[in-house]
This record gives structure tokens, C-alpha cells and sequence, in this order.
């Protein structure tokens, strides 16, 4: 018999008030933030999600790509499906069907995409950095933020 180990992750209902959930990079499918978003749903629906949200602005951008209605998402997490069978839920109820070129090129664009031209964000995403680690020059995707903030705010030193 195991013994349980308590820093290991349990998908099913991953404690985010212990650990981050998967990258934005990390890929389902092939589609980037989706891994992560499920993450979040399943840590919402075992009241464990800490400071993440499910259904955040960053989730939205999957669910208004793939066309699929969060609540409805949201109720077949709750059955207790893993990730395979989620992606194979997601890809028979999308009402945008998307190539597999569609789906590496937006996926590709997720991991690079930065903020753009409006002043205020572009504010806010420095100060963000700068109050994590100000010496790091080098993070300019939201992904590299958010996986800088995951690292930082679990013990990590950037």
C-alpha cells in the first residue's frame, strides 16, 4: 500500500491554495490554457482555488475560441471526467470547429501575446512585474507573467 503524499497533485481536485495550476503553455489537444482552465474548474468545484478563478478573462479566451458555454463546461468537469475525456466533450459540443493549423496558431499566439498599446496596461503589466522580481527584463507574454506569478507566489525566487 502507498503511502499518501501530500505535495502530489491531485487532478481530479487540485488544491490551488498549495500549488499553481498547469501553465498556459501546457497543451490539451493542442490548444494552450486549457489544461490550466480545467485545472481552475476543478479546483472551484472542490472549493479549492485560492486566488484563481475559474471563467477569468484568460479562460474566456479558450471558451469564446472553442465556442463552448462555461456553465455547461462547468457540469461536466463536475462529473468527475479526465482531461481525454473532457477534450473529447469539448471537441463534440464546440460550435467552432477548428483546424489543426487554427489550433497551433492561436495556441502559438497565446504564448507570445503581450499587451498592446493601451497605456494603462501596459502600466500595470510592468508594475506587475516589477513588484514579483524588478530585475527580470525579459518576461513580455502574459504567459511568461502568469508563470512567473505562479512561481513567486508558491515560494519560487525569480
Amino acid at each position: 500500500m502507498q503511502t499518501p503524499n501530500p505535495t502530489r497533485m491531485n487532478f481530479t481536485a487540485p488544491d490551488l491554495t498549495q500549488h499553481p495550476p498547469r501553465s498556459p503553455r501546457v497543451r490539451l489537444g493542442g490548444y494552450a490554457l486549457l489544461p490550466r482552465m480545467l485545472d481552475k474548474c476543478r479546483a472551484t468545484l472542490a472549493g479549492k482555488n485560492g486566488e484563481y478563478r475559474y471563467n477569468c478573462p484568460l479562460d474566456q479566451e479558450i471558451l469564446d475560441f472553442l465556442g463552448i458555454d462555461p456553465g455547461a463546461l462547468q457540469q461536466e468537469v463536475a462529473t468527475g471526467k479526465g482531461d481525454g475525456e473532457l477534450l473529447a466533450w469539448i471537441q463534440a459540443h464546440a460550435k467552432h470547429q477548428r483546424a489543426a493549423w487554427e489550433i497551433a496558431q492561436w495556441s502559438a499566439f497565446q504564448d507570445t501575446r503581450g499587451p498592446e498599446g493601451d497605456p494603462e496596461i501596459l502600466g500595470w503589466f510592468a508594475e506587475t512585474i516589477g513588484k514579483l522580481c524588478p530585475t527580470r527584463t525579459d518576461v513580455r507574454s502574459y504567459a511568461e507573467l502568469l508563470d512567473l506569478d505562479d512561481y513567486v507566489s508558491f515560494g519560487g525566487r525569480a
